[in-house]
C-alpha cells in the first residue's frame, strides 16, 4: 500500500471508530455514561442514582444493621459475662465465709469474718472510684 492509500483509511477509521482508532489504540466500545465506577473519574458525576456521589445510601443500610446488630450481641454477651461474673462473686464470698466458719476457732471468727468483708468493701470501692473517674473524665485530665 501507498502512504496516500494508509492515511485514506486511517482517517475513514477515525470518524468510524472514535479517537481511539486513530491514536492505534483499540477501539472503546463504551460511552461515557456506560462507563463503571472504577472507570470514572474522580470528577464526573455519580454513576447510578446517589445525589452524592459516595455510593453510601446502598452500602451504609446493610452495615449500618450489622454494625447495630454486632453492637447488641456484644452488650448481650458482656451482661452475661457481667452476671457470671457477680453470680461467681457471690458464691466465692459464702464459700470463704463457711471455710472461716470451718477451719477459724469460735472465739476467732467474728475478727476474721469483719477482716475479709473489710477487704471485699475496699476492693468494691476502689473498683466503683475506678468506674466513676473514667465516666466523669477526669482520668484524661491528669
Amino acid at each position: 500500500m501507498t502512504d496516500e492509500t494508509e492515511r485514506t483509511t486511517e482517517a475513514t477509521n477515525r470518524t468510524t471508530d472514535g479517537p481511539n482508532r486513530a491514536s492505534g489504540d483499540p477501539a472503546d466500545e463504551r460511552t461515557t455514561g456506560d462507563r463503571s465506577e472504577s472507570d470514572r473519574p474522580a470528577g464526573d458525576g455519580p454513576a447510578g442514582g446517589d445525589p452524592d456521589g459516595s455510593g453510601a445510601s446502598e452500602r451504609s443500610g446493610g452495615s449500618e444493621t450489622v454494625d447495630r446488630l454486632r453492637t447488641v450481641l456484644n452488650y448481650a454477651v458482656l451482661a452475661g459475662l457481667l452476671l457470671l461474673a457477680v453470680l461467681s462473686a457471690v458464691q466465692l464470698y459464702w464459700a470463704i465465709s463457711r471455710t472461716i466458719s470451718t477451719f477459724v476457732v469460735y472465739e476467732y471468727r467474728a475478727p476474721v469474718q469483719a477482716a475479709f468483708n473489710l477487704v471485699v468493701l475496699l476492693v468494691a470501692a476502689l473498683g466503683i472510684s475506678v468506674q466513676l473517674r473514667r465516666l466523669t473524665g477526669s482520668d484524661a485530665a491528669e
